[in-house]
This record gives structure tokens, sequence and C-alpha cells, in this order.
């Protein structure tokens, strides 16, 4: 199949594909006469593995991992099981740092209840200030 035919398979775009090729997440395909890149359902099955750890917010490193590990299915999984709880431990920090931009967004929020003029507006001052807010609060 033609690269468009994958694309639209797994929607991930053309660029992307050639990007993951590029790194090695993606084994090179065969080429035909042309030159031409020619994809097998093997490929299919790899971007759809890989736009899942993606949605997953996986880096490529991690999926990189993952896919090598994949390749040795009779090897024990505690490298898989150490790299998902890794993961999922980034995950919670990451919670944890959107939660407290959550209240910094709500507190600037509430600097402009009413519609002022752009010179007065509570929320471009209180974007001034985070710095100061930030090493106070830490």
């Amino acid at each position: 199949m033609k690269i468009s035919d994958l694309a639209q398979q797994t929607g991930v775009s053309s660029d992307t594909i050639r990007y993951y090729e590029k790194i090695g997440l993606l084994p090179e395909p065969a080429r035909n006469l042309n030159n031409y890149r020619v994809y097998s359902a093997e490929h299919v099955k790899y971007l759809r593995f890989i736009k899942n750890c993606r949605q997953l917010d996986m880096t490529q490193e991690e999926i990189a991992r993952l896919l090598h590990l994949a390749i040795s299915p009779f090897e024990p999984c505690d490298e898989i099981n150490q790299l998902l709880d890794e993961h999922l431990g980034h995950v919670q920090e990451r919670i944890q740092e959107l939660q407290q931009v959550e209240v910094v967004l709500s507190k600037l929020r509430e600097q402009c209840l009413h519609p002022k003029q752009v010179q007065d507006c509570g929320i471009l001052e209180g974007l001034n200030s985070i710095v100061a807010w930030e090493k106070k609060s830490s």
C-alpha cells in the first residue's frame, strides 16, 4: 500500500509516518521499481501501536523501548511493567502540575471579573507577577 493509504487507515499523517521511519520507530518499507515506499499490514500494526502510545503521552524513547521488547515475546514482561509504572508516575506528576496551573489561572481570572480597558486589566498585571508568586509558593 502507498503512504497515503497507510495514513488514511491509521489516522497518522504522511509526514509523521516519514518521521517515525527516520527516527527508527517504524521499520523502513520496501520500495517498488519507481522507488515509492510500499507498506504492509505490519506497518499498520506498528503505527496503531505507536499512535496508542502517543495518546497515552508516552515519549518516543518509551515507545522505542516497548517496541524493542515486543519483538521478544517469550521474555518476562518485568521491564514493560517498570516502564509503565515510571510513565504512570510522570503522568501523576504532570496532573499535579496542571492542578497548580488551574489554581493560578483561576486566581488570574478573578483579577478581571468585569470588562475594563486593557491598560487596567488585572489578568495582564497578574501575568507580570507570576514569577514572584511562584517564588512565594515554593
